[in-house]
């Protein structure tokens, strides 16, 4: 889950890959690196750290240099030193170097062999493995010996290539990670994202697994890996601009994007509702498909898979299909029972992440129906599915996820009301009251985060408390373990998320007069239930917070402290009860002097196992 970046143009690519490397640092910043082709070959700096550091590395002097390669690097093998920060040489380390993304998982015994064959090898990675095969196969086309090194991994990887002898040429090669390719006026990029040259073009190649992507001032060339056969790719123009990556007057990205969610909802319920009409066509089944469907299995991670949990209680009610969410990385090992009535939709931000991808080949292979729900056009996911519905969340920069939670939750409804629809399991009168209450949660969204709310005023309390409960029950418990979550993540308090009826069967144990307890109770058929819960939580002398419906006063008896959002029917209220939440982890990470768009040991985008 690195991020890398090469240039090949008529520019000093210096403070080009540094500029890249800061929109890719979300990637990963345990460490960075660059190579810079000057007239006697590679020149490198490396350093241990976030990118600042490799910054004051690399200084303010211009280099000549117009062909280079930039790295910030997530450890998976090899400690966080500077040896092994990226960009690796071969035995000749002004000769070649290489950025690699990924996982090569027959290194060792490529590590063995090369070393056998004479090859040193400097660091601890996987990765410097791929410069000495690719070193190995070199007979002064590097073109070719890439392809040959290339068709020697295992694993999941992409990587570029830099050589001495090929000034104004770079080789990149993906397999089951990202890159792509942006093509400006006399200049060329390769990077792990577009955000890391989107400030110079829009204008983008999305190389497919088993490509060789051979760059050069004047542009692209596309290759299959097997043969070195020529392919070709669709040049596409991205909708997003360079404003769309900064951090547009707010102090961080995450709150940036946290207000960005009306915008991130609204574009992703888009044309898909429009007064009480709804269309899905990305969703790639007739009616025929839908209704003879008997299961749905949805397979995510982390924050996507709250977004399944809360789609498993909205599928179940309104289309009436049995739904189980899994978290991907244990489905796979499950040997788990397939057949064409069963839909699988993997839910991935990134289009890549890892477990996921393998889910759902594991699933189209099982002869499953399977649909993917990513943020991410042109990602791995879209390749290993029969078809894909789009998130239109726009960039996200921080690692927390947020708009990219409530847009998932928001489309994955949709796909819930379209089966519903298909399958005649709502009157069609509610259905139709529920798509214009759909289509309104970007202005409640919206309205709440214009409103005055007391959640300063509760973080400031309990930002140095030393443990945090969050409880839910049927809707609320997803939007719990979402808030607890993001407290976790950003605000490092250890917390737990529990089904409020489970709480007396062990976390109960847990709660003293110093603990915040954080209840989702929204208006619901389970409200009752869960204020016996909170009842259960105040006799223990816990400090109770609620996310509560606009114009409950009846929970003020109930609680210590009370934040209100929109009245919305009580699934939808899922996009809305969250929201809160994340402020809530984003304060007191922020009284805490986190910092809350790189939170230690995270990266955005999960490539690995």
């Amino acid at each position: 889950m690195c991020g890398i970046i090469g240039y090949v143009g008529p520019r000093e690519c210096k403070h080009l890959l540094l500029f890249g490397l800061e929109r890719l640092e979300y990637r990963g910043y345990d460490s960075a690196g660059i190579a810079l082709l000057e007239e006697d070959g590679l020149h490198y700096t490396r350093a241990v750290g976030n990118l600042q550091n490799l910054k004051i590395a690399a200084g303010e002097a211009p280099s000549p240099a117009t062909t280079g390669l930039g790295h910030t690097r997530w450890a998976t093998h090899g400690g966080v030193t500077e040896a092994n920060a990226h960009p690796l040489a071969g035995d000749d380390p002004a000769e070649i170097a290489i950025v690699l993304n990924g996982i090569v998982e027959n290194y060792r015994e490529l590590r063995a062999r090369l070393s056998g064959g004479g090859h040193v090898f400097t660091s601890e990675t996987d990765a410097e493995t791929v410069t000495h095969l690719i070193e190995e196969f070199y007979e002064g086309d590097i073109v070719e010996a890439t392809r040959q090194a290339f068709n020697e991994l295992e694993g999941h990887f992409a990587f570029v290539v830099i050589h001495r002898d090929h000034p104004g040429v770079l080789v990149g090669a993906r397999h089951q990670c990202p890159l792509v390719v942006g093509v400006g006026q006399g200049e060329t990029f390769l990077a792990s994202n577009a955000t890391a040259f989107l400030r110079e073009t829009r204008e983008v190649y999305f190389p497919e697994d088993g490509d060789l992507i051979v760059i050069t001032s004047d542009g692209a060339r596309h290759l299959r890996a097997d043969d070195g056969s020529a392919v070709a790719r669709e040049l596409v123009v991205l909708d997003w601009d360079d404003e769309s990556a900064e951090k547009a007057g707010f102090e961080t990205f995450m709150l940036k994007e946290i207000y960005e969610q009306p915008d991130a909802v609204a574009e992703t319920i888009g044309d898909r509702v429009r007064h009480g009409r709804l269309e899905l066509e990305g969703l790639g089944m007739d009616d025929a498909g839908i209704k003879v469907l008997r299961r749905i299995v949805i397979l995510s991670t982390g924050t996507s898979y709250h977004a399944a949990v809360a789609a498993r209680y909205a599928i179940e009610e309104w289309a009436r299909v049995p739904v189980e969410h899994d978290i991907a990385s244990e489905w796979i090992y499950r040997n788990p029972v397939l057949d064409r009535s069963t839909l699988v939709i993997g839910i991935s931000q990134s289009g890549e992440t890892r477990d996921t991808i393998a889910g759902m080949k594991l699933a189209r292979e099982m002869g499953a129906r399977t649909v993917a729900i990513t943020n991410m056009m042109g990602s791995q996911i879209t390749r290993e599915v029969d078809s894909v519905l789009y998130t239109r969340a726009g960039l996200e920069v921080s690692v927390a996820a947020s708009k990219t939670f409530t847009a998932q939750v928001s489309l994955l409804f949709l796909v819930a009301l379209k089966l519903a629809q298909v399958r005649e399991t709502l009157p069609p009168d509610e259905l139709t009251f529920i798509l214009d209450e759909v289509y309104l949660l970007p202005e409640k969204i919206q309205a709440f985060l214009d409103g005055n709310h007391p959640i300063d005023e509760i973080a400031r309390r309990h930002f140095d408390k030393p443990f945090f409960l969050y409880l839910g029950r049927h809707i609320g418990l997803p939007v719990a373990l979402e808030g607890a979550l993001k407290l976790k993540e950003i605000s490092y308090i250890p917390t737990e998320a529990y089904s409020a009826g489970e709480m007396k069967h062990g976390p109960i144990a847990l709660l003293d007069d110093s603990t915040p307890v954080v209840v989702i109770a929204t208006r619901s058929h389970v409200y009752d239930k869960m204020i016996s819960n909170i009842q259960e939580v105040r006799a223990r002398g816990a400090y109770v917070i609620a996310i509560a419906t606009d114009g409950n006063e009846d929970i003020q008896h109930h609680a210590d402290d009370v934040i209100y959002i929109p009245r919305s029917p009580a699934f939808l209220q899922a996009v809305l009860a969250v929201v809160p939440l994340q402020l809530l982890a984003y304060r007191i990470a922020r009284l805490r002097g986190l910092n809350v768009d790189q939170p230690r040991n995270l990266a955005k985008t999960v490539t690995v196992e």
